[in-house]
């Protein structure tokens, strides 16, 4: 019995054990939708290349199955994984070739033992680049591409080989607190890719950064620490990476997407179907479906991300204030944000959004106002508790004044609950935005905009219903990764589990 109990702790605790079956589960679960949309059942006929995908799914599914197995079985005998079972993830690691990146990931993080930080951002940074490639290479089928796509696609190959060396670098030099003073250079180099939108690369360099410098044992630690308890979150890793990819394609849009194949009508291509030239099909004016989507993901992003930035600034500097100097400066402030709390914030949105007209900077400004009240909460609660600490009085008694009291030693610890509740409610910024565009209330109509192209896909949920599925697929991925990403995160930064 007590050997029993050992092998099932053992299983508990083995990373490379629990990522299988989240690999698992998700290649069976898209084998599945493979094979139902496999077969055209308008045509009666088969669909070569999606059956071709399933079977390559099913296969993938049965072999990390058969690796679940092989992990199960060396804990058992040697409590350890060997180097034989290791060596099966190689295979996987191709995957990635057919879209599968949960298989693909599982494959790099199985064939090595050392799983810093740095490893796994270098191999999402790698797998980033390689799903922006290929997703970018599909304009190929089209009449004519941008004037800037072949030079970006060579910039984002050599990015890729660079990626797939810094991989090899990490994985043998790297260490959880050491990195060669040599690696500081190219830790440098690795933030620039920030400006193609592959924060994993940024990620990569800064913790390269951190090490090779070695001069805060302290600081370094703290990094570890977080970011392995977010790393060991399989979800929160999935919706780390789905936000980065979808960050990543944004900003890289313009220089691989036509924006004219997004706005401009066609009327000879009108309600296509699902080819090679329009990936997704085409909408009721001829406009491609694909690029609508791609270039959507910029304006969700853009107002859901400024629609959460906005309250966060200006909400936690209210509750600051409301919290240190308290009395009748706070019941100022907080009786008037009750004023405001106690309308509810979509329909606050709706009625600026009316008397001002529909356009995204009315709209970010019509999501912000209502979301103020729930950060200055969050972070007078923080900081009330915080004013009783010691560092506080210190500085209080060495003569600083209020001003640097309250920006330069209690908001900066506050800010770990502020962060976390940012990344939880982004989602349902991105939600709201959606919403108020398929109301007419949100972006333009003529701008491509997830809500904008759900809006015009509802009325074809019986003939063409990818217009719809696709928008909406995207809309639930982004708000469930937003909430998979904050729970990790809160989980990493909860002082109780510290």
């Amino acid at each position: 019995m007590k050997v029993i109990s050992n092998v099932k702790l053992l299983l508990k605790i083995t990373q490379e054990y629990g990522n299988a079956h989240f690999t698992l589960s998700f290649s069976a679960i898209f084998s599945f939708l493979f094979f139902l949309y496999s077969f055209n059942f308008n045509s009666q006929t088969v669909r070569p290349i999606v059956l071709t995908l399933f079977l390559i799914y099913l296969l993938t599914t049965l072999y990390v199955w058969f690796i679940s197995k092989q992990i199960k079985r060396d804990l058992a005998t040697s409590r350890e994984i060997q180097k034989r079972t290791r060596l099966l993830g190689i295979p996987l690691i191709f995957t990635i070739l057919v879209g599968n990146i949960f298989s693909s990931s599982y494959g790099f993080t199985l064939i090595t033992k050392n799983k810093t930080p740095e490893y796994i951002f270098a191999i999402y940074a790698f797998l980033t680049q390689i799903l922006i490639i290929g997703i970018s290479a599909l304009n190929l089928f089209k009449p004519y591409v941008v004037d800037s796509f072949l030079l970006a696609i060579s910039l984002f190959i050599a990015l890729t080989i660079f990626y797939g060396f810094m991989l090899v670098l990490v994985a043998n030099l790297v260490s959880s607190t050491f990195a060669p003073k040599w690696m500081l250079p190219i830790g440098i180099v690795l933030l620039f890719p920030l400006l193609t939108g592959n924060l994993f690369s940024f990620l990569l360099g800064i913790g390269l950064i951190k090490k090779a410098r070695n001069k805060d044992a302290s600081s370094i630690e703290k990094w570890q620490k977080m970011w392995r308890k977010i790393l060991s979150n399989s979800m929160a890793v999935f919706g780390l990476f789905f936000i980065i990819f979808m960050f990543s394609l944004s900003v890289i849009s313009p220089w691989t997407f036509d924006y004219d194949f997004a706005t401009e009508n066609n009327y000879s291509a009108i309600l296509q179907t699902p080819t090679l030239e329009y990936p997704l099909g085409t909408d009721d004016f001829g406009r491609d479906l694909f690029s609508r989507i791609v270039f959507g993901a910029q304006i969700s992003l853009i107002v859901g991300f400024s629609a959460t930035v906005i309250p966060a600034v200006i909400g936690g500097t209210l509750g600051a204030l409301s919290g240190y100097y308290g009395k009748k400066t706070d019941n100022i402030i907080m009786r008037l944000l009750d004023i405001l709390y106690a309308i509810p914030g979509i329909l606050l949105a709706i009625a600026i959004i009316a008397a001002f007209g529909a356009n995204t900077v009315n709209l970010i400004i019509a999501l912000s106002v209502g979301s103020i009240p729930t950060y200055a909460r969050t972070m007078r609660a923080t900081v009330m508790q915080i004013s009783n600490y010691e560092f506080v009085e210190s500085a209080r008694a060495l003569g600083a004044s209020d001003s640097s009291i309250i920006f330069k030693h209690i908001v900066p610890n506050s800010l770990a609950p502020m962060i976390v509740k940012a990344t939880l409610t982004i989602g349902g910024a991105v939600i709201s935005t959606s919403s108020l565009s398929f109301l007419g209330l949100g972006v333009e109509p003529h701008i491509p905009e997830w809500g904008n192209i759900l809006k015009i896909g509802s009325t074809y949920l019986e003939t063409h219903s990818y217009l719809a599925i696709s928008p909406g697929v995207c809309i639930m991925l982004l708000v469930l990764s937003f909430n998979f990403f904050g729970d990790g995160l809160r989980d990493a930064l909860d002082p109780k589990t510290n």
